[in-house]
């Protein structure tokens, strides 16, 4: 593609844990996956070359877009401007929780219940949301965030990076919980630098940050590439363990960040729709497609699902319906036209219904948060 350069390996040590597969690990005593075999190839971003379409945005060839323009009233939020970003700004923040609503006790019982290859398996999916939270946050922080001059759509990064910052932190603290070996728990929660699976996933995403080489319309695209397909898979894998009925605390927490990233996904389609400044179609089905393609080799290769009884062939299927979604999300077509292999991943957003006595559940949202002003009063009318 236009915009990188492959051309030197990530590293010999890479390169070496690549040629004898995914290097053993110690999760457990008997914690080695017993059917690994990594085709992560050499890959490297690390000489960017500008994009077709930064270098028109550089040389003033593009309409200005009024998001980037000078806005002297972005101090004050009133009166809204934008209806639709302000509203998804306040669905984001009726849906605020934090890490310690995540209760890990039986999970610490259920780990030693699972099997070696499933504790690999979920350490290392871990491992890469741990590190991709941070790549996540510092993009809102040093681009998005300065760049977008909406007042409105300011309120809503702002707020994500507070959540994106308690997913960090329950990633962190799941590692923290379940690995007791600290040369293990530091390898993982340097994933970027030690697991050649996620480097792979981080050296694409990161790619993106640096506004010099692409556009702001390529990047927006690219996030919610990021969001929205690289985090899938994983997602999905960890629903599927669900089904077992082990680890409450890790798929509630996973519910509730799933969540969170599909408003995340959708808030990055909603910017890019008021670009002026629109990418061909080619160019984005090029960004999506290559996204697509380094999760499923991640999903089947480098962390394969067939460890924790999942098909791969399925796996991807079910990334490509996700991709094409997103697509369409962003206006543009499809380009692989699948099904929904995966029918029970349509009723986790039914989930909600489970007794709030229970379990705060995934669809809960703040009281009061979202409601005109008007209408926020005390009653003793309500019907119980």
């Amino acid at each position: 593609m236009e915009f990188l350069k492959e051309n030197e390996p990530i590293s010999a040590n890479t390169t070496d844990a690549i040629a004898e597969g995914v290097a053993k690990v110690s999760v457990g005593e008997s914690d080695v996956p017993t059917k690994i075999v990594s085709t992560i190839s050499e890959y490297s971003y690390d000489n960017p070359v500008e994009s077709e379409f930064k270098k028109k945005e550089a040389n003033g060839e593009l309409l200005p877009e009024p998001l980037l323009a000078e806005n002297p009233g972005r101090f004050v939020l009133f009166p809204i401007q934008a209806d639709d970003i302000w509203k998804m700004y306040k669905q984001a923040e009726a849906s605020f929780w934090t890490a310690e609503e995540i209760d890990l006790a039986q999970d610490i019982k259920d780990w030693q219940n699972l099997t070696g290859d499933e504790r690999w398996f979920i350490s290392h999916v871990l491992a890469f949301f741990a590190a991709s939270d941070g790549i996540v946050l510092e993009n809102l922080a040093a681009n998005f965030c300065t760049e977008i001059t909406s007042p409105e759509a300011r309120c809503f990064f702002g707020f994500q990076i507070a959540i994106e910052n308690i997913h960090s932190e329950v990633y962190s603290l799941l590692i923290d919980t379940y690995i007791k070996d600290q040369p293990e728990k530091t390898r993982l929660l340097t994933a970027i630098e030690t697991v050649p699976a996620v480097t792979k996933k981080a050296k694409w995403a990161l790619q993106w940050l640096d506004r010099k080489y692409a556009s702001i319309a390529e990047r927006l695209v690219a996030f919610a590439a990021i969001e929205g397909i690289f985090f899938s898979g994983s997602f999905c894998a960890i629903f599927w363990m669900k089904k077992r009925g082990l680890m409450p605390g890790l798929c509630f927490s996973n519910e509730l960040i799933s969540r969170d990233e599909g408003l995340h996904t959708d808030f990055g389609c909603l910017i890019y729709s008021k670009l002026v400044n629109k990418l061909p179609e080619s160019r984005v089905h090029e960004i999506i497609t290559d996204a697509l393609e380094i999760e499923c080799e991640f999903i089947r290769d480098a962390l394969p699902v067939e460890l924790i009884g999942m098909n791969a062939n399925l796996m991807c299927q079910y990334l490509q319906f996700v991709a094409d979604r997103l697509l369409l999300a962003l206006g543009y077509s499809k380009i692989w036209n699948t099904t929904n292999p995966f029918d029970w991943m349509e009723m986790i957003s039914l989930q909600g219904k489970t007794n709030f006595f229970e379990k705060r559940v995934g669809e809960y949202s703040i009281s009061g948060v979202g409601v005109e002003s008007e209408k926020q009063k005390f009653t003793l009318d309500a019907d119980f």
